[in-house]
């Protein structure tokens, strides 16, 4: 379905971009049309406007406004995806009414999210255009179809038997990016309440994180949060990296810590995966599992890499499996993958790990 759609734009993608900003649809479509490899074929203020264009012009990928007139981009995604489904990347305000609706747009089969700058709209789209033409050329390729989400608001935790581990010293490390909440997701709700500490690091702008974190605690046995510094990394805990830093883990006597910081981009990202893995190789060795799920580009492949060669039991999500099959691809094409496997396998796969590495 990727490749039909690519091979209809001839050569280029083709976005439609639907949001109620006049200044947002002239930014947008300017960015678009500056890349060599993409083309705005249409801008619409509202869903309702939207409709028809999307039917004659049979775009690529759309980017929906969350917050509009006539109807609400929510509303409108749910239909689309259950009657057209289309890589949709979200564009949704910096707020937390506007980051708990994007992350329900996640649920429902968007690709991504675009943040949108609450003060100076024109220098900060376009200091994100980069990041925002990266995003669309990931949706392009996505694999894309409903999903059923729970209910907003609804508490759905999965109650799984316990690993029986016979030591603390054990650590899992995730990374992820497009389609990554849904995958991560995935994997958490399937883990029981007495996991080993989790770091988790998913490419996610600022202020997105803390709601995603929260959005995870209510639906999962272990408790999510976002990472601080200097944390205790606990048994039955989740730590996601915030959108503003790296998460490391380092070792302060028999515990392992938490560690954020605000250096450099690495492979264009802060944060990154490769940054936690690399850390979790140096300070967990053999004690660690890490999984590498789905996202465009190569961040965390060659940090699966230390991981590995450190003795940890490392996975790369299957292709099939994957919405976008970049990190992973780059992992397993590395060597950095102990085993590849679909996305429902690996937190039983995660607990077969553990549970016979505590009887060695």
């Amino acid at each position: 379905m990727a490749n039909e759609r690519l091979n209809n734009a001839a050569g280029k993608i083709r976005v439609i971009v639907v949001d109620d900003s006049a200044l947002m649809r002239s930014l947008l479509r300017e960015l678009i049309n500056a890349a060599p490899d993409m083309e705005c074929i249409g801008v619409a203020p509202d869903p309702i406007a939207a409709r028809t264009m999307i039917r004659e012009l049979n775009p690529d990928v759309i980017t929906l406004d969350v917050e509009m007139p006539r109807m609400d981009g929510l509303d409108f995604l749910d239909k689309l995806m259950r009657l057209r489904p289309a890589p949709v990347v979200m564009v949704s305000s910096l707020t937390e009414r506007g980051s708990d609706v994007a992350l329900r747009a996640l649920e429902l089969g968007a690709v991504d999210i675009v943040a949108k700058p609450k003060l100076d709209i024109v220098s900060g789209i376009g200091q994100a255009a980069d990041e925002i033409r990266d995003k669309l050329r990931a949706a392009a390729v996505a694999k894309v179809g409903t999903r059923r989400a729970p209910a907003a608001g609804d508490t759905v935790v999965r109650h799984k038997p316990p690993l029986r581990y016979e030591t603390t010293d054990k650590l899992i490390a995730i990374g992820a990016s497009t389609g990554g909440t849904e995958a991560i997701k995935d994997v958490l709700t399937a883990l029981p309440a007495d996991s080993p500490g989790i770091v988790i690091t998913q490419h996610m702008p600022e202020r997105f994180t803390k709601s995603f974190a929260e959005r995870l605690d209510r639906l999962c046995a272990v408790k999510v949060k976002e990472a601080e510094h200097g944390e205790r990394i606990m048994v039955g805990h989740a730590y996601l990296a915030p959108g503003h830093s790296h998460l490391a883990v380092t070792r302060s006597g028999a515990y392992y810590m938490t560690e954020l910081s605000q250096s450099a981009p690495v492979n264009r990202h802060r944060p990154s995966v490769d940054v936690l893995f690399g850390s979790v190789a140096r300070v967990a060795g053999g004690n660690a599992v890490g999984a590498l799920l789905t996202g465009m580009g190569k961040d965390g492949a060659v940090g699966l890499l230390e991981m590995r060669r450190a003795g940890a039991f490392t996975i790369a999500q299957s292709e099939v499996t994957c919405v976008v099959y970049g990190m992973p691809r780059e992992a397993a094409q590395l060597g950095a993958a102990c085993e590849v496997l679909d996305l429902d396998a690996i937190a039983t796969r995660i607990g077969e790990n553990l549970r016979s590495a505590s009887r060695r």
